[in-house]
């Protein structure tokens, strides 16, 4: 009997503690998640590229290192830039993870660069668009590794039965910081005279304290999370050799890849919607930053509704399936925001809704799904390939998105082009036996997936 209570003791405790690393972790997405929407989402897309435009030649060229760009265009390619030093940075980053097991000084370095770098954009007026430029790659590229690291510690701290309700739970603390910050936004940009400040000093302010925000929130991840200490082999492998056996490893998975290349393409589509939709709202529909900003808002409280409706409907009908319908959904919207009329922001509004409804829950849906395909020991090299299929591989959206504009000068083409990425996305997720490649991976099956 004494030692029947002493391990319920144990079990206990270890469940308590389980418990208290998961509300760590879940601040990470509050911390980062600001970035995403004020930043990348709301603010510095159109305002970089008005900066670009004041400082454009006459035709509405500029020309960063010599290369004639279209104004529009500018921020677009910046984004693609800076997923692809992502690319370069972050399989090694993973390997090195989990080479030593101390993922909390990387994380933190990955978050400290990317808060400071997003500070630092208070600095962007005037014609520094290169400024603008460098400052995103920098900020979009350390978001991306830092999110290698938090993603990698989700089948640490939860069980295969609880990873969709666990992940659905971050995403959607990081919606509720995102609507947080976003009401403050609007409160500053609407009333800047009250305050004081010019329309464009008020929008430095918000990018700025963007990354005040996300250095701030980090502290409390890197309080709670535990590193795990790795195996004395595994500790012997060095950090390429150990991304080269990862990579050899990986082919040895087939279902893994035939789902990271479905998710490739269908987050591609999402990621290039988040990034551009206010440069569309702003420039192709001549919307106010106002509007945009109540549209953002919209969309981050109806994605924590999303992400955890999502979350209920995995139970019912299991994860595949649900993300299936979103990717449904998301076509149908894009399609229906090719139509809208310039100047009508209460069709933008109900763009919008549909948006929130289905963006929280096609992220948080994919990211506990894959953490049923990797084999156990392997998460943040794995994970560094998952965030290469997410923010880490999603360039080809907004290069198509950037080229598209500038063969034709029209955003309607740029965002239509955008629905074959979630046509294609589905077609492959549907081919992908998940049941199967989970078995394949080393994991026990859940009744439901």
């Amino acid at each position: 009997m004494g030692s029947d209570t002493v391990r319920a003791g144990q079990a206990g405790g270890e469940a308590a503690d389980q418990r208290r690393e998961q509300r760590g972790w879940y601040f990470y997405d509050w911390a980062c998640s600001v970035y995403s929407t004020s930043v990348l989402t709301v603010f510095l897309g159109p305002y970089l590229t008005a900066v670009a435009e004041s400082a454009a030649d006459a035709d509405g060229y500029v020309h960063p290192l010599g290369i004639p760009v279209r104004a529009g265009s500018f921020f677009a390619y910046c984004v693609s830039a800076s997923v692809i030093v992502a690319i370069v940075l972050m399989p090694v980053v993973g390997a090195a993870a989990d080479r030593t097991g101390r993922k909390k000084p990387l994380l933190a370095a990955a978050a400290y660069v990317g808060a400071g770098a997003t500070t630092g954009l208070f600095f962007l007026d005037g014609h520094r668009y290169l400024l603008g430029g460098l400052l995103l790659v920098v900020a979009n590229a350390s978001v991306a590794i830092s999110m290698v690291l938090y993603n990698s510690y989700l089948p640490q701290i939860a069980p295969p039965e609880e990873r969709d309700a666990v992940s659905s739970r971050g995403w959607a603390f990081g919606y509720a910081a995102g609507s947080l910050v976003l009401v403050a936004n609007l409160v500053l940009f609407t009333a800047h005279d009250s305050f004081g400040v010019s329309e464009s000093t008020a929008v430095r302010i918000c990018l700025a304290s963007a990354g005040l925000w996300w250095g701030l929130f980090t502290l409390v991840p890197l309080k709670r999370l535990r590193d795990r200490r790795t195996t004395p082999a595994a500790a012997r492998v060095h950090g390429w050799r150990q991304l080269a056996s990862t990579i050899r490893g990986m082919r040895g998975k087939p279902l893994t890849l035939s789902f990271l290349l479905a998710y490739l393409v269908y987050n591609d589509g999402i990621q290039t919607v988040i990034s551009q939709a206010s440069v569309y709202g702003s420039r192709e529909l001549g919307l106010s930053q106002s509007t945009l900003i109540t549209a953002v808002l919209m969309v981050q409280v109806l994605a924590v509704a999303g992400a955890l409706g999502m979350g209920r409907l995995a139970r019912r009908y299991g994860a595949k399936r649900t993300i299936l319908g979103s990717l449904a959904a998301w076509a149908v919207i894009l399609a229906a925001g090719y139509f809208l009329p310039a100047g009508a922001p209460m069709w933008f509004f109900v763009l919008a809704a549909g948006i929130g409804l289905v963006l929280g829950g096609s992220q948080a849906l994919s990211r506990s799904l894959f953490s049923h395909l990797v084999p156990p020991g392997k998460e943040a090299e794995y994970f560094s390939a998952y965030e290469m299929s997410d923010r880490g591989m999603s360039w080809l959206g907004p290069l198509l998105f950037g080229i598209t504009y500038q063969l034709t000068g029209s955003y309607r083409d740029a965002i239509i082009s955008l629905v074959a990425f979630f046509a294609i996305g589905f077609v492959l997720l549907a081919r992908v036996p998940v049941r199967c490649a989970i078995g394949d991976a080393g994991n026990p099956v859940p009744d439901r997936i």
